[in-house]
């Protein structure tokens, strides 16, 4: 079973970075500065900011789908950069941390959840898959909740 992770097209967030503070909040956004380097996951790049580097803390609609599934969460975005794209291995942003893997189905409904413990993300991720009825895998921070990435069958 192959798979595939790919960060978020920052095209969607590039007008954000020509708003001021008070265009950002009205829209449900921020900037920030990291102060750390592991705190700051990008969901563009699929790994951490440095310290010091600015992002934008942007409210993002992660499983868009009709129906109770339907879910958004705050994520971190990197200004001008490309989306990172893994194959049958996990991104740095999944290093260290406990995921919370939702398996949906095709209709975004949810089939099948594991918690993966650092480490243990891969195993977890290709256990999933191999049930027929998980079309794709939302990844989540366990401890913040926040949308990591998501994760498909290689060739969808």
């Amino acid at each position: 079973m192959t798979y595939r992770i790919a960060g978020l097209d920052p095209a969607q967030f590039v007008p954000l970075w020509k708003l001021n503070a008070a265009e950002l909040d009205a829209r449900g956004a921020r900037r920030v500065v990291a102060d750390a380097d592991r705190r700051f996951p990008c969901r563009v790049t699929l790994d951490d900011a440095r310290a010091g580097e600015p992002l934008l803390l942007v409210h993002h609609v992660h499983h868009d789908v009709a129906g109770p599934y339907r879910s958004a969460f705050a994520i971190f975005v990197r200004q001008r950069q490309e989306p990172a794209i893994y194959s049958d291995r996990c991104p740095p942003c999944f290093e260290g941390r406990t995921l919370s893997l939702r398996g949906f189905d095709a209709d975004g409904t949810l089939a099948q959840a594991e918690l993966a413990s650092p480490g243990k993300a891969d195993a977890v991720i290709r256990s999933l898959l191999a049930d027929p009825r998980i079309a794709y895998i939302n990844a989540h921070n366990a401890a913040a909740g926040c949308f990591a990435a998501r994760i498909e069958r290689d060739g969808q």
